[in-house]
């Protein structure tokens, strides 16, 4: 009978732990994976916001050095940065549910995600049911890093055992070339304006 030493047994027996603790990962990342649906486009179109009547949409985007409040909340002082700023202008439209609050990250190429910056103005959101609002979300990006820079717009108490949708907005840029020109036409000031609501055309 053939002995088999311990150092041998404990590799052993360490392999079929891993490969264990491998199986049971992998469900549970296909599964979160399945249940999440993008609704996708591109600046300009509404897009159904998480399942409901409600919808959001990227306006205009602009690249700037620096950014400034309009309502002089930091003191009038812009805000530099060694990076460049992208300020993506939104109008939302509420519907009769209640949309679940918005968390909006970009993501480049690279898989690099960008938060928005803290700024009292910056930010994205719904008004009351039957009203529109326009608004602008600022992040503090990588210039290096825009290629395929996309806006994603997800409810922030997703469930992972229900089905959930989220937007995700194609800023169009496709290659290094065209971030370089952006970045290089980059204006030296963006003010943030104060978001405004409206009645919601019908």
């Amino acid at each position: 009978m053939k002995l088999y030493r311990p150092a041998t047994v404990a590799v052993g027996v360490l392999f079929v732990l891993l490969g264990g603790l491998t199986r049971l990962a992998t469900p549970e990342q296909v599964y979160e994976e399945q249940n999440m649906i993008a609704v996708s486009g591109t600046i300009g179109e509404s897009l159904k916001y998480a399942g409901t009547d409600s919808t959001v949409a990227v306006t205009r985007m602009k690249f700037a050095k620096s950014v400034v409040e309009e309502d002089g909340s930091d003191d009038g002082k812009p805000i530099e940065t060694n990076g460049v700023y992208v300020a993506l202008e939104w109008d939302t439209v509420r519907g009769v549910k209640k949309p679940d609050n918005i968390a909006a990250t970009l993501v480049a190429d690279g898989g690099t995600v960008y938060e928005p910056i803290e700024m009292s103005d910056s930010g994205m959101d719904f008004p009351t049911a039957g009203f529109a609002k326009v608004g602008v979300v600022v992040f503090e990006v990588n210039p290096t890093d825009l290629k395929g820079l996309t806006l994603n717009v997800r409810p922030s108490g997703m469930l992972f055992n229900v089905l959930n949708s989220y937007v995700e907005v194609d800023l169009g840029i496709p290659s290094e070339e065209i971030a370089q020109q952006l970045v290089d036409g980059a204006d030296d000031q963006y003010v943030v304006q104060e978001p405004v609501v409206r009645v919601a055309s019908s």
